[in-house]
């Protein structure tokens, strides 16, 4: 009876054949991290060709109020990001993810009439509103996958998920400059704002927030997904010890390096198309597709960075802590060096500053498996929470850094004061990642446990989670 009970439950927690509603669900997940991380930086290089001479239509902006348009995207994105996975526990990751793309969507086709009508302030205020809705996006990621995907196969699905945000963000940059050129700088809004209002199309039908509130998805798939996951039995929600996550050195000197990550990357992202343009003399059509290259490398490198730094793991070669510590210097220390090199590029020398650029970007893959997983290896049961922590103080960064960029640059032309901007992301760089290799740890927290408040099926779910996702499990 035992022997036929256990073959029974085999049979049961056997994965159904092919690919199921979960891969569908993988696949518009992707799609939306595509279409929001090109909506969030395809002002980046609009900017450029608004602010333009050569163009009739461009508009008088000066390079200060550029920085506060460049900015102005992360005013609203911070507000959301400690609530967002309170509101995803509480409506579920579909409406908090569908709101965020509708939204986007149609603030992106109302920006070209309202640069005109509203000037610089009501476009700003349009980006404020897209990054405020955007504070749903990495809540209701989590949220949707903790639902769909069966731990076996998070490694694949939350990879497949998240690098829609780095190739988002290459293919906006790549295409940009051709939109622009057929069709007026305007074309790069209407054409995210319809393909996002497409996806939301499809979405609405498709999508939905859990395999038990769906109608599409056979009942083998979602006993499947169910057990994998362990939703059958209860769930106690956890109590937050705030205390003891902000009296946390370490986890002081986690959101520090946050922060870092987050000056070097958005002072690259959106100032690196004016770079090519006023100090290289590119056009807007090459500037799209030189811009676009150093997040290809990113996303080519992102997988074997990965891969060797679970092989390390895998292998005891390295402890958890050495290993995150040696891919988050190779995600700093490289770019900081690459940043040095390429202030003393030779003038006019195109490709020497675009080799540079591809390797500061693509390098900073390594943060991947640095000190982003580090959230979790601390504290698995509040890894969520974390994140939303680190990342509101990560994103006020992400404002004051194309500000001070702004602020150095009074000559956009002069590639010494260019240099004075690489100097500072480089010495951030630094100091970030030394903090993080002297005060930094891996080690699970004591505050991860609190007692009473979970049984042991619990833990031992939570365990295996940690286990399985690896280094798959990435947000910016």
């Amino acid at each position: 009876m035992s022997t036929k009970q256990e073959s029974d439950n085999e049979t049961e927690n056997k994965k159904p054949p092919g690919l199921g509603l979960r891969h569908a669900q993988a696949g518009l997940l992707f799609f939306a991290m595509v279409i929001c991380f090109a909506m969030r930086v395809n002002m980046s290089l609009a900017i450029v060709a608004m602010t333009s001479p050569l163009d009739d239509n461009s508009f008088d902006w000066s390079t200060k109020i550029q920085s506060v348009i460049l900015s102005s995207f992360f005013w609203g994105y911070i507000v959301l990001q400690i609530p967002g996975g309170e509101m995803a526990a509480k409506f579920g990751g579909k409406i908090l993810i569908t709101t965020c793309i509708a939204v986007n969507s149609a603030v992106s086709l109302l920006i070209p009439i309202g640069s005109y009508v509203g000037g610089w302030q009501l476009v700003c205020a349009c980006r404020v509103l897209q990054g405020l809705t955007q504070g749903f996006l990495y809540p209701s990621m989590h949220n949707l996958i903790g639902q769909w995907v069966p731990l076996e196969e998070k490694s694949r699905l939350g990879t497949l998920i998240y690098a829609g945000a780095q190739f988002g963000t290459a293919l906006q940059l790549m295409a940009s400059g051709f939109i622009a050129e057929a069709w007026g700088w305007s074309g790069i809004f209407y054409v995210d704002g319809t393909l996002g209002a497409i996806w939301v199309a499809i979405y609405v039908f498709i999508g939905s927030s859990s395999p038990q509130s769906s109608t599409m998805i056979s009942e083998k798939e979602r006993n499947y997904i169910h057990r994998s996951l362990g939703h059958e039995g209860g769930h106690k929600k956890l109590s937050t010890p705030w205390k003891s996550i902000a009296t946390s050195m370490p986890f002081i000197c986690l959101t520090i390096t946050h922060c870092g990550q987050n000056w070097g990357f958005w002072t690259l992202m959106t100032e690196m198309p004016s770079y090519f343009n006023q100090v290289l003399g590119v056009d807007i059509k090459s500037n799209g597709m030189m811009s676009a290259l150093p997040y290809i490398a990113m996303y080519l490198l992102s997988f074997p960075l990965g891969y060797l730094a679970d092989l390390s793991l895998r292998k005891k070669w390295l402890s958890i802590s050495a290993s995150r510590k040696l891919s988050n210097s190779i995600g700093f220390y490289g770019p900081a060096v690459a940043l040095i090199g390429l202030s003393y590029a030779p003038a006019g020398s195109v490709w020497v500053a675009v080799i540079l650029l591809t390797t500061v970007v693509g390098l900073n893959a390594g943060h991947y498996t640095g000190f982003l997983l580090v959230h979790i290896d601390m504290a698995p049961n509040f890894a969520g929470t974390l994140m939303g922590i680190t990342n509101f103080f990560a994103n006020i960064v992400s404002i004051v850094a194309p500000l001070a960029a702004g602020a150095i640059l009074h000559d956009v032309t002069d590639a010494t004061q260019w240099r004075h901007v690489f100097y500072v992301s480089s010495a951030i760089y630094i100091a970030a990642n030394t903090l993080f290799i002297v005060f930094g740890t891996c080690e699970l927290q004591k505050w991860n446990d609190v007692s009473g408040q979970k049984d042991t099926s619990d833990e031992e779910a939570s365990r295996k989670h940690v286990t399985v996702l690896g280094e798959s499990e990435v947000v910016l």
